[in-house]
């Protein structure tokens, strides 16, 4: 029996940010059950790294979860679209994402339209991931609460969810969930939750959703919840 339940999200390549994290909850995988509720990749500087950590993670208990950003390196990477590449590369964090995996900006220049093909990216580590990435949950339950990347569509049980909607949703989600369950959830930064778009901490909504999504790849902060004795812990980058 675990003596608590720990949510992290959106790590975004800030290992060292994880790693302090973890220290500061004083995380062990025979006590705890860690969740990860997915963004482990873009935008920071060493996705590399943070997904061998989460792998890791995973083969001592952890649960992790799909994050949109996963999901845009993966499509990205195996689609053979022009646009999917581009959205992720150029719009993304999927340029830092690929740089901590050795690849240099020119190797990554293609050519557009009719001629798009994507670059060499042959990589064993890359390869390894990227089956880690399709192994990856969409949501965890407990009896009281269901973890999730972004969200769930109001009125439907998380089982009947899309995907997309599960790592995508926003506003809809925010205003108008109203199931019995509380939903952890990451995916929106808190400062856009909170009215006053300054804080880092975690929400709490009244509506029964946990937003734990501090922006720490923006300047904010990595937040970690203990759900069992209601207990946050973050840490800043330094």
């Amino acid at each position: 029996m675990k003596r608590r339940t720990l949510a992290i999200s959106d790590i975004h390549g800030e290992i060292d940010l994880l790693n302090r994290l973890l220290d500061e909850t004083g995380y062990t995988p025979e006590h705890d059950q860690l969740v990860l509720l997915g963004d482990y990749v873009d935008r920071g500087q060493d996705a590399r790294e943070t997904l061998e950590r989460v792998i890791a993670l995973v083969h001592e208990g952890a649960v992790a979860l799909l994050g949109n950003h996963e999901d845009l390196m993966l499509t990205a990477l195996t689609s053979g679209r022009e646009s999917d590449w581009n959205r992720w590369l150029k719009v993304n964090g999927g340029l830092a994402t690929l740089q901590s995996y050795g690849f240099t900006s020119e190797q990554l220049i293609t050519l557009s339209g009719e001629d798009f093909q994507l670059p060499d990216l042959h990589c064993e580590t890359l390869d390894r991931h990227l089956e880690f990435i399709r192994s990856l949950k969409l949501y965890y339950e407990t009896d009281d609460y269901l973890f999730v990347h972004a969200g769930i569509e109001p009125g439907k049980p998380v089982s009947e969810c899309s995907r997309r909607q599960l790592i995508w949703i926003r506003e809809a989600f925010h205003n108008d969930y109203d199931g019995e369950k509380f939903v952890v959830f990451g995916h929106t930064p808190t400062f856009y939750l909170y009215k006053d778009n300054t804080r880092f901490d975690i929400f709490y909504g009244i509506n029964r959703i946990i937003g734990i999504d501090g922006g720490a790849v923006y300047g904010g902060q990595l937040n970690a919840l203990d759900v069992t004795n209601g207990i946050a812990y973050s840490v800043r980058p330094t």
